[in-house]
């Protein structure tokens, strides 16, 4: 059953599990080295021992695998409509002339190349290769890299869908080492986005700064803030997060307790019809909650102080209250599954507190804002006192110098 809890009883709930990312750096740090050093020779080891590979290159070469008639209408919808959204994220180039002389703007460049890490563990996720593969392309990235262990055939036949340029059967920390420092085979990439397991989290913590990465992602997880509502929908709403993961959480904030009360029961019925309930039920147990709080406001102070992955408001007024969340999904017609799948925005987004920093994965992701700027004789010479005054306060006598042999 899950718990229900008084406001002044849920602090524990802002202090979340230690994902024991320490740990799992001291196993992949040796990984991460060996393919470095060894490349191909290394990853096929790994590929072997981890995920059972019995071929001879994780190449995947050609992409193969068609799309059922129904999946193929599901994916068309939800990509057009990812694809929508994430035009709408890019960045514009623009420029400005100023009146003193000065033209300052901005051109928008794609990265070269990404790597799109795709899970094949409990659930395949071929979802997560649209949220990964289209907001790359929409930025105009010529060189898509998928790493997936054991795909699915609508995965493998998605990624030819799309139109993926190199695809490899590997997977864990080899796989994020592969993309991250190349190998003969696997080209080295500028991003590498995507979620994991704890593994694939901490070998993307130790090359960021070799390569991009989006963030190092925790388990998923779903905040709900209703005064009412409908407690069949809320519930469902928990446990569609609940059964991704034995460690995620679902959490509902009310101001009312007979709401409580309905979605506690109303959760424990449908429990006991969920395919998914071995995952679903612990994660309810162990790490969801129902708290009572006094207001509204309350309720968004914790929300922010928590950051979720997921934040759901049913009264769509709070949305000027939000400081901290990966993804806003407002009125009880938007539930979080919408998201997962097909209404557009992406669904990689930041956990464990990632989202008081930033939000999901967006084709801006994928491009450089490159900074320009032209300045006019009359600019300069405006400028000059600024520039050689600041520049002599640092000790840098040839800044100053630069602008002043201009006018002589």
């Amino acid at each position: 059953m899950i718990r229900i809890l008084d406001h002044k009883d849920a602090a524990p709930l802002l202090a979340r599990k230690a994902q024991r990312l320490e740990e799992a750096e001291r196993v992949v740090a040796p990984i991460l080295d060996d393919v470095r050093r060894r490349g191909d020779a290394a990853l096929l080891e790994y590929a072997r021992q981890f995920d059972g590979f019995q071929g001879r290159s994780v190449r995947e070469e050609p992409v193969g695998g068609g799309l059922d008639p129904a999946f193929e209408r599901a994916v068309c919808q939800a990509a057009e409509n990812i694809r929508e959204y994430a035009r709408l994220q890019l960045p514009e180039e623009r420029f400005v002339d100023y009146p003193d002389g000065r033209r300052l703007g901005q051109i928008v460049r794609p990265l070269e190349s990404m790597g799109a890490y795709t899970p094949a563990g409990r659930y395949p996720l071929p979802s997560t290769l649209l949220m990964n593969i289209i907001p790359a392309e929409v930025a105009g990235v010529k060189t898509t890299c998928v790493a997936c262990p054991r795909p699915s055939r609508e995965i493998l036949g998605l990624a030819k869908w799309l139109g993926v340029t190199h695809f490899f059967r590997m997977g864990g920390a080899q796989a994020i080492a592969a993309l991250a420092f190349g190998t003969e085979t696997v080209p080295r990439v500028d991003r590498i986005v995507g979620p994991g397991n704890i593994y694939v989290a901490a070998a993307k913590k130790l090359i960021a700064g070799e390569t991009g990465i989006d963030f190092v992602a925790g388990p998923t997880e779903i905040v709900i803030i209703a005064a009412e509502g409908n407690p069949k929908w809320i519930a469902a709403d928990m446990l569609a997060q609940a059964e991704h993961d034995v460690d995620a959480s679902a959490i509902l904030l009310t101001t009312s307790r007979p709401l409580a009360g309905e979605v506690a029961e109303e959760l424990e019925r449908q429990l006991g019809t969920l395919p998914t309930a071995a995952v679903a039920r612990p994660s309810i147990e162990n790490n969801g909650a129902i708290v009572i709080v006094d207001d509204l406001e309350r309720a968004m102070e914790f929300s922010n102080a928590l950051a979720p992955e997921h934040l759901a408001l049913h009264d769509a007024s709070l949305l000027d209250s939000v400081q901290n969340a990966g993804s806003v999904f407002l009125g009880p017609m938007s539930p979080e599954a919408a998201g997962d799948y097909a209404s557009g925005p992406n669904h990689v987004l930041p956990t464990a507190g990632a989202a008081r920093l930033r939000g999901g994965l967006s084709s801006a992701d994928f491009v450089k804002v490159i900074s320009v700027q032209e300045l006019q004789p009359r600019a300069l010479a405006g400028l000059r006192a600024s520039v050689t005054t600041l520049a002599r306060a640092e000790g840098l006598e040839a800044h100053a110098r630069s602008v002043e042999v201009r006018s002589e």
